[in-house]
């Protein structure tokens, strides 16, 4: 029984009969109600919202948000940070987002102090980096808002090159509207390994490396093979990061901290390898918007362990493919999934080597994750 069929018990004798029933009729009413859960209703909320939306000027100035913290968000306005906390009224808004706000947001906020305010108003978003919430598939997690390009940081070991996880960027930067490059990180280590990696480790990093090469370079998907120690590489990510909002995001332990510090100068923490499992420890716990000294922003990101797409379907997994494009049309079927069909042009160019092995396996895994009825 909820509180407030309790508290409806507890006013039997003290309220008449007719207005008791009619209070509880409007809260089972309330309750049936999905209106407030459909698109249409939220869109016209949110029209709502903004009308209300008092004009810049005074203490409501225009922002951007560097950072967030339990129950504190930094914006930045004019020159200056500010401690914002969310207005009651955006609280209540019920999105597809697990997060209702994220790093690289513009938003309106009312000045309450001299460093603080209350954010009453998020401006449209034209570009995202997204996951699935670990807890909920069902909810997106904003990762980081407003970016131009997505630095998908990959190490060829310590911890070692993953395609599959290349691929979840891939898509989920096709998806949110941003450009994806690819930095290949630690590649000094290939020639100057640490002691504790044995060579046939690093015989079978070398190998899978260069099929990553073969593989992803057809793409025309920038990649550039870099390192912090040697420098290797590191003025040519400066040059990509000029003028651009770009935000670094990939596993613990690839060194994205690390990258950002060496072209920056700054002093960002960086964490030591755990030597048992060669994987990073997470030394960035929340994402943070670091303005550039020669225009533009980057975005350092914790690291994942896990990178699930969110809301994935098989047309936007066949854009992350388009090498598969050239051969798609001969399959026999024209839906064809290229996973159980006879006579699969995909299937039969992989044993021609048309098509690398490598980028098959992503995508079958890819299509696992998928929403089936999509194919219908």
């Amino acid at each position: 029984m909820s509180k407030f069929d309790d508290y409806l018990d507890f006013e039997e004798d003290y309220q008449p009969r007719g207005k008791r029933e009619s209070r509880k009729e409007r809260r089972e009413s309330q309750t049936r109600d999905r209106s407030k859960y459909k698109k249409t209703d939220q869109d016209q909320r949110r029209e709502h919202l903004k009308a209300e939306e008092p004009p810049l000027g005074g203490n409501h100035k225009r922002g951007r948000v560097l950072s967030i913290s339990p129950e504190i968000i930094t914006v930045a306005a004019e020159h200056q940070n500010y401690i914002c906390t969310l207005k009651g009224a955006l609280k209540k808004e019920r999105t597809k987002q697990k997060n209702l706000i994220a790093v690289g947001d513009f938003v309106h906020f009312e000045v309450k102090s001299i460093d603080s305010g209350a954010i009453t108003h998020v401006e449209k978003r034209t570009s995202f980096l997204a996951r699935a919430d670990n807890l909920s598939r069902r909810k997106q997690q904003l990762i980081a808002v407003n970016i131009d390009q997505v630095f998908i940081v990959m190490s060829v070991v310590a911890p070692k090159l993953k395609p599959l996880l290349i691929d979840r960027y891939i898509l989920s930067a096709l998806k949110g509207n941003m450009k994806p490059i690819i930095l290949i990180n630690k590649i000094d280590l290939l020639s100057d390994p640490p002691e504790n990696i044995q060579a046939v480790d690093i015989a079978a990093e070398k190998m899978l490396l260069e099929e990553f090469r073969e593989a992803y370079t057809p793409l025309k998907i920038p990649i550039v093979e870099l390192s912090v120690t040697t420098g290797e590489n590191l003025d040519q990510l400066k040059t990509l990061m000029h003028n651009q909002t770009s935000v670094f995001s990939g596993q613990s332990g690839v060194g994205k901290s690390s990258l950002i510090n060496a072209t920056l100068g700054s002093s960002l923490p960086i964490g030591d390898m755990v030597e048992k499992t060669r994987k990073g420890s997470h030394t960035t716990t929340t994402a943070e918007l670091i303005p550039l000294q020669d225009e533009g922003f980057c975005v350092d990101t914790p690291g994942i362990k896990s990178f699930g797409v969110y809301d994935i379907n098989p047309e936007e997994i066949l854009l992350t493919f388009p090498d598969f494009a050239p051969f798609a049309s001969e399959c026999k079927f024209p839906n064809c999934t290229h996973i159980h069909e006879p006579d699969c042009a995909i299937k039969e160019d992989i044993e021609t080597k048309k098509i690398h092995p490598l980028r098959y396996a992503s995508y079958t895994t890819l299509l696992q994750e998928s929403p089936p009825k999509e194919w219908e």
